[in-house]
């Protein structure tokens, strides 16, 4: 029998990221480890790569610092952090027509707290971050553990990866990653990974069978929610530039999420092979900045309900992880 790799998938969506946030403090608890000890790779995108990174950010006794159930509490206390504009933003941008619609240093704010100096070498388990680069190389940029570790020019912040891959467009302004010592490029120009995978599992999938071809691959993906709101034909047809900036961002987002689930389903057919987590949402709980109170409530109740109605997928896939777990030396 070929060693197992275990492989976890996060997608994007903002202050959803609370949906798998929670559904991993329940695969926690079932377990009884951290995510980041069940996992050989963590791959996530913009909000999912703010997750990845936190989970596997090294703690004071080398162990993960942080629990899925403490990430999610991120999102409850300080999401009106990350998503805050202020008046000045609201008169400089003319309400998001010509800037975008948060200031950045909110957003930096948070991930200083959270993410310290650790950098992406560092991570107690592999992780791959996605993002996209705009201005130097005009191409996917991925921010890869392991390659930081052969190769320091590849080495960055956590907080500066988690800052790259949630960098939405019209959302917030991109992040200019200063290039490392050495680098053929003074800086990199990043926006968030979503634009090309919002749902990462194929990335995710592509990386494990590159880096061990062999082994055969136990595959979580976690989504952030499925929006169910209709785009009205007779709306959408009269849409120009301005009608269709916002609109068009959640199309793709859903479109490659949803995409690469079906690839996946093909590639890993067996129920214990592949895992998808995802869950529609209600009207109205579909935005990736709403933090109110009650959207946040509404979040966590879809959430908790996704738990109760997968709890067998969810025993099972637990099940499967520690089957697949390293042996520990006599």
């Amino acid at each position: 029998m070929p060693d197992t790799l275990r492989v976890l998938s996060l997608d994007g969506g903002g202050i959803r990221g609370i949906v798998p946030a929670l559904v991993l403090a329940a695969i926690e608890e079932e377990t009884g480890h951290p995510i980041a000890e069940d996992f050989d790779l963590i791959a996530g995108t913009s909000t999912g790569g703010i997750l990845a990174v936190g989970l596997t950010i090294k703690g004071p006794d080398g162990r993960p610092k942080y629990s899925a159930k403490q990430l999610a509490e991120l999102y409850r206390q300080r999401g009106g952090d990350i998503f805050h504009a202020s008046v000045w933003d609201k008169i400089r941008h003319a309400g998001n027509l010509n800037g975008p619609k948060y200031g950045c240093a909110g957003l930096e704010k948070v991930l200083q707290d959270f993410f310290g100096d650790a950098r992406l070498k560092d991570a107690v388990t592999d992780v791959l971050v996605t993002s996209y680069e705009i201005d130097q190389v005009r191409d996917p940029f991925f921010f890869r553990s392991r390659r930081a570790i052969q190769n320091p020019l590849y080495d960055f912040p956590a907080r500066s990866v988690a800052r790259a891959t949630s960098a939405a467009p019209t959302y917030f302004e991109p992040a200019k990653l200063v290039a490392n010592p050495g680098d053929t490029v003074p800086y990199y120009a990043l926006v968030d990974g979503g634009v090309f995978a919002n749902n990462p599992a194929m990335c995710a999938y592509a990386e494990a069978r590159a880096t061990k071809p062999d082994c055969a691959i136990l595959l979580a993906s976690v989504g952030t929610g499925q929006a169910t709101e209709k785009l009205s034909y007779d709306q959408a047809k009269g849409w120009g530039l301005i009608g269709w900036a916002r609109p068009v961002l959640d199309v793709v987002f859903d479109g490659v999420a949803d995409t690469v689930d079906y690839q996946l389903k093909l590639l890993l057919p067996g129920k214990a092979q592949y895992f998808r987590f995802q869950t529609p949402l209600d009207a109205g709980e579909d935005a990736m900045d709403d933090v109110s109170p009650a959207n946040l409530a509404r979040l966590v109740a879809t959430a908790d309900k996704l738990v109760q109605d997968r709890r067998d997928d969810i025993r099972q896939l637990c099940e499967a992880l520690t089957a697949a777990r390293p042996a520990v030396p006599a």
